[in-house]
Formats: C-alpha cells, structure tokens, sequence
C-alpha cells in the first residue's frame, strides 16, 4: 500500500536523523507534532528513531492515536511518564528538541535516562522537522492560500467599515469577527489595529483610542484555516493624508514591490532583507525600520526561514514567507505593507492578488 503524506515526512526525518548523533528524536513541539501526524499535536509527543516510530500520550487520546496505524502507541498516564518510556524503548542516545523542550521535561528525561544520553538537536531556527516543514507541498500552499484568500476578503470589509470616532479596539474587534464568522478555526495572531501615533509601535496593542481624521491606520491581522495560518498588513489613511505621510508610505510601498519583484530561491535570508532595506535607507529612513522584511508563515505564524539580516541560510523553493517592510515615527506615525508569498525558483507567487497596495484614504 503506498504510503501517506504522514509516512513519507517520517521517512524523509529519518533520513536526516542520520546525520545527528542519536538514535531517534523526542518530538514534543506541538506543531511538529501535528506535521508528522495530521492531529492536533495537543498533549502527544513522539518518538522517531530508525526502526520505531511510536506516538506518546494518554487514555484521553486513544482513540485518536490508533487512528494512526503508521505510528505504534504507548499510553501515559498515573505511574506512567513519558521520560520513562523512552528511557525504556531508547537503549541509546535520545535527540531532543532544541527549540521547544521545557526545563521541566529535560530534567525528568535526565533523571530518567542520564544526561549521557540525551542529544540537544536544532539551532535557533529549529532541528530536522522545522527544516522538514520549510518546504511546502501542494497541499499546505492550498490551505494557506486559501487562508490569506479570507484574510484578503476581511480587509475589503473593513474598507466599508472604517471610519472617524471608531476605536481601535471595535475595528480589531470586528477584524475578528468577520474572520471567525467565515469559517476561520481562529485568528493566527491577536489582531493589530493601531491609529496616529500609535501606528509607529511596529506590534502594539489596540486600545481605546479613536481613529481622528488625518491619521494613519494601520491593520495586521490573519487568520488559521485548516491548521494553517495566514498573515497580511495594510495601512490606509482616514480622512485625508499630510505630504509627509504620503511621501513614507510611498517609500514603503517602493520598496514592498522591490522586493516582490526581487526575492527568489537560492537567495539568502540577509540578501532578500537587503532588497526593501536599501530602498528604505536610500530614502532616508534607514533607523526606522527595525525588524526583519519576513518570515516563514505555515502551522505557526512565524517559522523558518527568515528574510533578515541575521539569517544566512539560503531561502528554499516552495516555502512560504512574508514580505513585510515599514517605516514607524515616533510620535507620529507608522507604515507597514505585508503580502504573503511562496517563493520560487524565479522569484514569488504573490498570495494577496485582490488586495490593493495603492494608499486607499477613506
């Protein structure tokens, strides 16, 4: 019988499981998890090594883990740990994982199996399954465009539903529901509505200010379809827009449509940064932009790679990321344009086709 996607990103993990100086790993991120299982990685764990490959969890989940007859299961539960199944079904060195692993689970599994004997795998960007989970396959690229295809829906309905005297907080609000009310299992984030100077805090949180006339305002917001997440900004300008906030949000924009002119597969993450960067700094604005221009978006909203100038690794075809530059103000105000893209081998396929990027002044 020909294997499952599920299967096959096992094998494909066993493959560079080879390379690291374990016999198996301990997938305990939840994500990583769902990716290697099609469920919800809620309270489960797993065990891969070269021969097992084994789903850990409690008699809640029974059912759910024999459903999976790739995986063997071994039940948790009173008297029953995880650190001591695997000390039991490891005879040798267990990887962990890096980046999700709690002090907690790390000194039970020492306790259990010795310090010996516990590999640390990843570095800051994650281990094996995160770089499995770089690369999109058809069926990932279908549920995260349909995710950003609702997120691009939300922002025509706020087109018809901003206006003076609103609060940041009612406009994040009905972001919101809008996004739930079409089918959205959640938002893939808390929902960012900032106005005037608050607009210049690249994350803030919104509050009870309202929109005034003359003010930018500025929407970052997504939504989770099918276990995948979506992720777009746009920024309008209500009332009317002053010459200087027309002249940065040109610059943002110029430099936006750069880079998705620019980016491509093979590039580094600091090269595809630099692309919007140098607009930016050209135009004078260089310490006003801050973060990095994207980031990988699939199970989580923020994953590997990143187009940064701390990110040397190269950005492979087919993975998903964010082209997101800004330029914030102090005190005045902030820009920020974000479309969601696959990369490929020539450059983008641009997920946020029907969603206008010309300043929209409402």
């Amino acid at each position: 019988m020909a294997k499952n996607r599920f299967e096959r990103r096992i094998e494909a993990l066993r493959g560079l499981l080879a390379r690291e100086d374990a016999d198996g790993l301990y997938v305990i991120g939840e994500a990583n998890v769902s990716y290697l299982t099609g469920r919800s990685g809620a309270d489960c764990s797993l065990w891969i090594s070269r021969t097992d490959a084994v789903i850990l969890t409690d008699f809640r989940y029974r059912e759910m883990a024999q459903e999976l007859f790739w995986l063997d299961l071994e039940e948790t539960g009173p008297g029953r740990r995880e650190a001591d199944i695997l000390a039991s079904i490891c005879g040798g060195r267990i990887g962990v994982e890096r980046n999700t692993m709690t002090l907690a689970s790390w000194l039970d599994l020492r306790e259990k199996a010795g310090e010996d004997r516990l590999a640390v795998i990843g570095g800051p960007d994650g281990g094996p399954v995160e770089a499995l989970r770089m690369i999109k396959d058809a069926d990932e690229i279908e549920k995260i465009r349909r995710a950003e295809a609702l997120a691009c829906e939300a922002f025509s309905h706020m087109l018809g539903v901003i206006a003076p005297g609103k609060t940041e907080k009612q406009l994040a609000r009905e972001l919101d529901r809008f996004l739930l009310d079409s089918g959205a299992s959640s938002t893939s984030f808390d929902t960012i509505c900032l106005a005037g100077a608050n607009a210049s805090r690249p994350h803030g949180v919104p509050s009870d200010k309202p929109v005034e006339r003359g003010e930018f305002l500025l929407m970052d917001f997504g939504c989770v379809l099918d276990g995948y997440c979506s992720d777009m900004t746009r920024t309008v300008a209500v009332g009317g827009a002053s010459p200087e906030m027309r002249e940065v949000y040109g610059v943002v924009l110029d430099a936006q449509l750069a880079a998705c002119g620019g980016i491509k597969a093979g590039m580094t993450g600091a090269q595809a940064h630099a692309v919007a960067a140098g607009i930016i700094a050209g135009a004078g604005y260089g310490e006003n932009f801050g973060h990095g221009l994207g980031h990988g978006v699939g199970l989580q909203i923020h994953e590997a790679p990143r187009f940064s100038p701390t990110y040397p690794g190269q950005i492979p075809e087919n993975c998903v990321c964010s082209v997101e530059p800004g330029i914030y103000l102090p005190k005045k105000f902030g820009v920020r344009i974000e479309d969601l893209a696959i990369v490929g081998r020539d450059g983008i396929i641009n997920l946020n086709g029907t969603a206008p990027k010309e300043l929209i002044i409402i």
